[in-house]
């Protein structure tokens, strides 16, 4: 048997503790206050741990790719990437092959981050009072979300 939807009564639509959006965008200012936190002692912005998490994951990665992966353009991501190359964290060069493309390529200190950092989704799994297949679900209910809203 098929649910049916059912619709809630009009004067609750415009409710603020109806919204999806809220809850959303409520949870993710609570995330990432502390995410803040956490990375305070390493000296990472949260938009700068997400570029480490990708240059970790694989380095030397285009400008673009990064972006993609992110769900950032590159106006936003050129000044952070430039932050972080102040930093030392990172270096940007162009191909010599292509000039166009911007490759990006961890130095030693942005390696060396990565053991600092090891410890922080600990942390946040063990606030967030969820466990491990509810984090999953959670993540995979999210994602789901975003492809959807994105076609």
């Amino acid at each position: 048997m098929e649910q049916e939807n059912i619709c809630p009564p009009p004067d609750s639509l415009l409710k603020l503790d109806q919204q999806l959006c809220f809850a959303l965008y409520s949870a993710s200012l609570a995330m990432n206050k502390v995410y803040r936190d956490n990375l305070k002692p390493l000296g990472v912005t949260y938009p700068q741990y997400l570029v480490l998490l990708v240059l970790w994951e694989q380095d030397e990665r285009s400008v673009s790719d990064i972006g993609e992966r992110l769900y950032l353009d590159s106006a936003t991501l050129t000044p952070l990437l430039k932050r972080m190359e102040a930093a030392g964290w990172l270096e940007r060069r162009r191909l010599p092959s292509d000039e166009r493309v911007v490759v990006v390529k961890l130095t030693e200190a942005g390696r060396a981050l990565r053991g600092q950092a090891e410890r922080i989704p600990l942390q946040l799994l063990c606030r967030s009072g969820l466990q491990l297949d509810q984090i999953a679900g959670l993540r995979q209910s999210l994602c789901d979300l975003r492809d959807q809203l994105l076609q």
